[in-house]
């Protein structure tokens, strides 16, 4: 991670590597998206929501990994453009629960191709594809986990 001088080097960073392997991804994803007329969290909202309709927004943050302030807004202009509705739970009305518009369940017809272009446009083989997903998730649970351990002063 460091130079010969002791300095540290950018392009020896894990972090900027996962960092610009994102950015990469998202400039991927984004032509393919426009043509949904979606950006990529909206379209991770409809995966999850393709997977498991009729959920509350808690459960959909905790699946993506976003806060309220941040997965509040995405429904909002998902429910402004007819694609998903919000209600409030029946048995606990402080639960917001999310659920899909006929509109939005057609939407995953049109998105069907999205992850075999993706698969073909990183180059590897779909074993690669796997080991390389599941370290990622284990990098990630790692540093989930280092992040609840007291920080130094």
């Amino acid at each position: 991670m460091t130079g010969s001088d002791g300095s540290i080097k950018l392009d020896s960073m894990l972090c900027f590597a996962v960092y610009a392997a994102g950015h990469a991804f998202t400039r991927f994803y984004k032509p393919r998206l426009e043509a949904l007329d979606l950006t990529y969290p909206q379209y991770l909202v409809f995966i999850v929501l393709w997977e498991q309709d009729d959920i509350t927004v808690k459960a959909l943050g905790d699946r993506l990994f976003l806060d309220s302030g941040t997965i509040t807004p995405l429904i909002k202009r998902l429910e402004a453009r007819g694609l998903v509705t919000r209600r409030r739970d029946e048995d606990d009305e402080r639960q917001v629960r999310i659920r899909l518009t006929p509109e939005g369940r057609a939407l995953r017809e049109k998105a069907m191709a999205i992850p075999l272009q993706v698969a073909e446009g990183t180059g590897m083989t779909l074993e690669s594809v796997e080991r390389l997903r599941k370290e990622l998730l284990d990098l990630r649970d790692q540093l989930d986990g280092g992040s609840r351990a007291k920080v130094p002063d």
